[in-house]
């Protein structure tokens, strides 16, 4: 993500370097900003001039010199954290790259991998430092997916982690994503496999020409799931973004609650919680444009009603649309329809939900329902 160029009512927060010089040079100032996760050890010279009275340094490389000065400014500085796998301070969303990097060794090499073996020591000891580190995490995520969907529309896309690469289903999931790309929308989804994958890759298809997501398709398929081998899966989707580069951009919202599902690599901005209840309403309060239900289980249930309590109650304001797609799956298989329509009777929300029998029928349904 680039950076964003500094105005009036700017939330003073500096989270690159190019942003850093700009405020210096602008300014010459650092008083009551707020700088995250910027290495600024090439910045001494300005850091033992410049006034930081308020400022605050989170998580900061600098030298000890221009540490002690800042500091005496009264400033507060929040150091790195040695030996953790990830970044609690961060600006910027996660993206593939990061997540994934040293996957040449295996998936198990990766920072994404390390986090997960992190939280796993972590979470049931009680530990104090270790749940303030997620926590901070985990807000400083929430604000930088706020900085990058500021003014946009975004459509969430839901479903389950089983849909195979390879079938039609999972060629209907993304053919969904790049078309909602291509109309000006933001797809967002959970940021994991199967649906959620289909409908992030669609997204990065969308600029390129037709003949090109046919064949990513066909070069997936060799790498059905990502059981039994996640490294497997993940080479597959770096190959396609290999021979597509810089394709088009959707968002994934994935936790590492859900350890052994690994992020999609399609996805160009991955916010990727800690904790998934703030991940799940999170993802469903941002999609402001409406959602999409693809045929899921258990989960894709559960984010159903999370998204149908506030527009029962208009908690977030006027409903949004909610589109369910395969109606013997909703109405037979998880009979969930019905009660959407007995809570919707009557009320505002009646008139923003939909069932439809196949997935190329979503779009339509979300230009009718108001999305």
């Amino acid at each position: 993500m680039q950076p964003t160029p500094l105005h009036a009512g700017h939330d003073r927060e500096i989270e690159s370097l190019a942003e850093f010089d700009e405020v210096v040079s602008e300014h010459g100032s650092l008083t009551r900003f707020r700088v995250q996760s910027v290495d600024l050890m090439d910045r001494t010279d300005a850091l033992l001039s410049v006034d930081t009275s308020g400022a605050v340094f989170l998580g900061c490389p600098m030298d000890p010199r221009a540490a002690a000065r800042v500091r005496a400014t009264g400033a507060l500085v929040f150091p790195p954290i040695p030996g953790l796998p990830f970044d609690p301070y961060r600006g910027l969303l996660h993206s593939a790259d990061e997540l994934f990097a040293s996957l040449d060794a295996g998936y198990e090499a990766t920072p994404d991998a390390r986090t997960y073996t992190w939280f796993q020591q972590t979470k049931a000891g009680g530990d104090v430092f270790a749940s303030m580190l997620r926590s901070i995490h985990d807000d400083a995520v929430s604000d930088a997916l706020d900085e990058l969907l500021v003014g946009t529309r975004v459509v969430g896309v839901m479903g389950g982690h089983a849909m195979a690469r390879g079938t039609q289903a999972y060629e209907g999931a993304a053919l969904l994503g790049r078309e909602l790309a291509r109309s000006g929308i933001m797809v967002a989804t959970g940021g994991g496999p199967g649906a959620m994958e289909a409908a992030n890759l669609g997204a990065y298809a969308a600029p390129f020409d037709d003949a090109m997501l046919p064949e990513a398709l066909r070069l997936l398929a060799g790498a059905p799931s990502f059981n039994p081998s996640i490294t497997d899966w993940a080479r597959a989707a770096f190959t396609v973004r290999e021979r597509w580069p810089a394709g088009g951009p959707s968002v994934g919202i994935p936790t590492w609650f859900y350890g052994h599902e690994p992020p999609n690599p399609f996805a160009a901005h991955i916010a990727k919680y800690f904790a998934n209840a703030t991940r799940e309403d999170g993802l469903l309060a941002r999609s402001n444009a409406g959602v999409v239900f693809l045929p899921g289980a258990a989960g894709t249930v559960q984010e159903i009603f999370d998204n149908a309590t506030p527009n029962y109650y208009e908690s977030r304001g006027e409903p949004t649309p909610m589109v369910l797609v395969d109606r013997a799956h909703w109405t037979e298989r998880h009979p969930t329809w019905p009660l959407l329509q007995s809570l919707a009777r009557e009320r505002s929300m009646e008139s923003r939900i939909a069932l439809v029998d196949r997935i190329e029928d979503a779009p339509e349904a979300l230009k009718r329902l108001g999305g």
